[in-house]
């Protein structure tokens, strides 16, 4: 939502509190429709990796929408390849009015800024900082670009512990488990090659 809309929205809630609108009509009006609720994983094994994960989620803050919950920073090994550096990872419940195409696209700007380089086919490496999209609301999206809820989550203990500290009876849509039965399976388990 672009910030002249924004005023427009707030201009329309000021007016319908001053012309004394019933507090259900205000519900209505599109700044409390767009709100989402988005969990973000940031990691990054490359660089002040402490420093980088503060700034993240400092522009995180400023352009997509407020950090409600975090979890602790875990150290991990990196997954799917070798490296010598640790990864340090945290997961993130945003709330934001971006849309999950918009949202994307502005965490991929927020990688960029703080010195992500993307490789045609990049596959798993070291990085500076990657900031991965898990859930949107409850919401499937599928397109070239975006998979929501992301697809190797269930598979990725880096991912599911710090996710289980914050939301561990959250539901995955597809699979319809939740994140805390999903991290069960995933400790007593084999990841799918």
């Amino acid at each position: 939502m672009s910030t002249l809309r924004r005023v427009g929205v707030l201009h329309k809630w000021c007016h319908a509190i001053i012309e004394g609108v019933l507090w259900v009509e205000l519900l209505s009006l599109p700044i409390f429709e767009a709100m989402a609720a988005t969990y973000l994983l940031l990691g990054g094994n490359i660089g002040d990796r402490h420093a980088v994960l503060r700034a993240a989620l400092t522009s995180i803050e400023a352009q997509v929408g407020k950090v409600d919950e975090r979890s602790a920073i875990y150290e991990t090994a990196p997954w799917g390849f070798e490296h010598p550096n640790a990864f340090l990872n945290q997961v993130v419940l945003v709330t934001t009015v971006l849309q999950p195409m918009e949202l994307l696209h502005t965490l991929q700007a927020i990688e960029t800024a703080l010195g992500r380089t993307r490789v045609a086919a990049e596959g798993y490496a070291a990085r500076i900082i990657d900031i991965d999209i898990l859930f949107y609301n409850n919401e499937i999206v599928k397109t070239e670009a975006l998979t929501i809820p992301h697809p190797l989550l269930h598979h990725r203990l880096f991912t599911l512990e710090p996710l289980a500290e914050i939301a561990p009876q959250l539901v995955h849509p597809v699979l319809q488990q939740t994140i805390a039965q999903l991290l069960e399976t995933c400790k007593t388990s084999q990841p799918e090659s």
